[in-house]
């Protein structure tokens, strides 16, 4: 006769431990209930009041059928409806699916179709292309940010619920539901430069880990800090550095909508922000605006991350307003950041820093796909990486995930170096690699010296087929305010600094770089050019 066994005891092999990415914001709001969490305009709101907003919300969305384990989207700007709707979610133990606010309907459906989404969370602004993709796929709206009144019929006409009346009818939620550390908390879609976006599934564990090591082994913030959060929610990079990780400190966010150089001037002087979270074309933009002179602030440093930063880029920037520029590296499936130039050690510009504490990033062959081969220091890899903070997987593309992750190491497609001090650097993306007469040319050192040239604000470097070269190597460039180089001397620029077969023949002067939603140089769009 077989002895019965309990629920609880049966869940006993993967503990009894809880968390919730809802505490973040939740323990800050009874530690700190008058200290400003979020500054958007003229608008300054606590700690505990946002709470207090967010359980409303939570309440309201537990009403409308959300519980726990059910993904439900968001389409957000960076505005304090973001964190009260994200909050809410996790609260109620539902998995958040943040969208992006540039996508069209398609792609919106997409998200949402893929990830099981049984609601979209929509702000008014958006809901044009919202609610067509929620049509699409058959999903209900839920709206934000829309007057009552408007008066605006187009707005009026589409017949949501407003999330804001829904909570001042219903039962706030008392506290955040505990899950098990390996609940999935989000499913962050990547930006898809090959194939179908995938969504990348965040655990609550890894979540939470990432904003305890940040804190502790690797940022340098504390509650006095007062952050710039032009970064967008919606992405990674915001979401864990800036939101979790900054309410986590009990810091001050000040919240852009829509980054712009010289307005991010200003909201750094009015509100003394006193470090800057941005990828490095946010850097180059704010340099443009900030033209020749010095610039005083309160920045205490500046972090960068989402792609490599070049390193007149950080000169530029460390001369202009005195703050050093502290490089970092990860992905969407690492939560992100697997590797950092810690403060209190000065940087070390060109490098991506060192692992964090508890996560291994190391070089392995790029060309062995089943099997990790780990590499010398010094020799060229792939960047591989194994820690705590580690996506669950690929929702629902279990072969896509088994290419990712071989052998418990999550292979990044960057290619690069680990020094004998532990201090990795990236040269590029595998893909990305250019193949000019048989001889390897990697862009970023092509582009690193481009954006040494005085007239020179962003550059991309990129292969095109050739028949006798096999790749040729060609860029686009964006130039500063007022300056007059042209293309030609640009090619004659890099020739003198880098060997013959790495130079660009053709460099074509352009007005913006076509950008992902990570801040990232879209090539293939560039290439796409240059074939059609």
């Amino acid at each position: 006769m077989s002895e019965s066994v309990s629920p609880a005891a049966a869940a006993a092999p993967t503990g009894y431990a809880t968390v919730s990415v809802a505490a973040i914001l939740a323990e800050t709001a009874a530690r700190r209930p008058d200290k400003i969490a979020l500054i958007v305009g003229e608008q300054s709101i606590s700690y505990s009041a946002l709470w207090e907003e967010t359980l409303a919300y939570a309440g309201a969305l537990r009403e409308r059928g959300v519980g726990r384990g059910d993904p439900v989207a968001i389409l957000i700007p960076n505005v304090p409806d973001f964190p009260r709707v994200y909050y809410a979610l996790l609260a109620l133990g539902a998995i958040v699916v943040p969208i992006h606010a540039l996508l069209k309907a398609e792609e919106i459906a997409f998200v949402l179709r893929d990830s099981g989404a049984t609601l979209l969370v929509c702000s008014a602004p958006l809901l044009t292309e919202g609610a067509k993709g929620a049509a699409l796929a058959s999903i209900d709206v839920v709206s934000l940010m829309m007057p009552p009144h408007s008066g605006d019929e187009s707005l009026d006409a589409v017949g949501f619920d407003r999330l804001e009346d829904l909570a001042e009818q219903a039962v706030p939620l008392e506290t955040y539901v505990a899950c098990a550390p390996g609940d999935t908390a989000t499913i962050l879609y990547t930006s898809g430069t090959t194939g179908s976006p995938k969504g990348a599934e965040g655990s609550h564990f890894a979540l939470v880990e990432q904003t305890s090591t940040l804190l502790l082994d690797t940022f340098d913030m504390t509650s006095d800090d007062v952050l710039l959060g032009c970064l967008p929610l919606f992405h990674t990079f915001g979401q864990t550095c800036v939101l979790n990780t900054g309410f986590r400190a009990g810091a001050t966010i000040v919240l852009m909508p829509k980054f712009d150089g010289a307005g991010a001037i200003e909201l750094i002087k009015r509100h003394g922000c006193t470090i800057f979270f941005g990828v490095p074309t946010m850097y180059m933009v704010i340099l443009s605006a900030a033209g020749t002179e010095p610039v005083q602030t309160n920045l205490r440093y500046g972090i960068s991350g989402g792609a490599a930063i070049p390193v007149a880029i950080i000169d530029r920037f460390t001369q202009l307003f005195g703050a050093d520029i502290h490089e970092g590296y990860g992905l969407t499936e690492t939560s992100p950041v697997a590797s950092f130039n810690q403060r209190g050690v000065p940087p070390r510009p060109g490098t991506i820093g060192k692992p964090i504490w508890g996560v291994d990033v190391e070089i392995a062959r790029a060309d062995n796909d089943d099997a990790i081969e780990l590499l010398a220091r010094g020799e060229l890899g792939e960047l591989v990486i194994r820690g705590h903070n580690l996506m669950k997987g690929y929702l629902h593309r279990q072969e896509d995930t088994a290419r990712a992750v071989v052998d418990g190491w999550f292979r990044t497609g960057d290619l690069g170096t680990k020094d004998d001090d532990g201090y990795l650097r990236i040269l590029d993306r595998k893909k990305d690699m250019i193949l000019r007469n048989g001889y390897n040319v990697y862009p970023r050192e092509v582009e690193e010296v481009l954006a040494g040239h005085p007239e020179v604000s962003m550059a991309a470097v990129y292969g095109i087929p050739h028949e006798v070269h096999g790749q040729e190597v060609v860029a686009a460039v964006v130039l500063v305010p007022g300056a007059s180089a042209t293309g030609a001397e640009l090619v004659a620029f890099a020739e003198e600094h880098v060997a013959a077969y790495k130079y660009p023949r053709q460099i074509a002067i352009v007005e913006a770089l076509p950008m992902g939603p990570s801040g990232k140089v879209l090539k293939r769009e560039l290439v796409a050019r240059h074939e059609s």
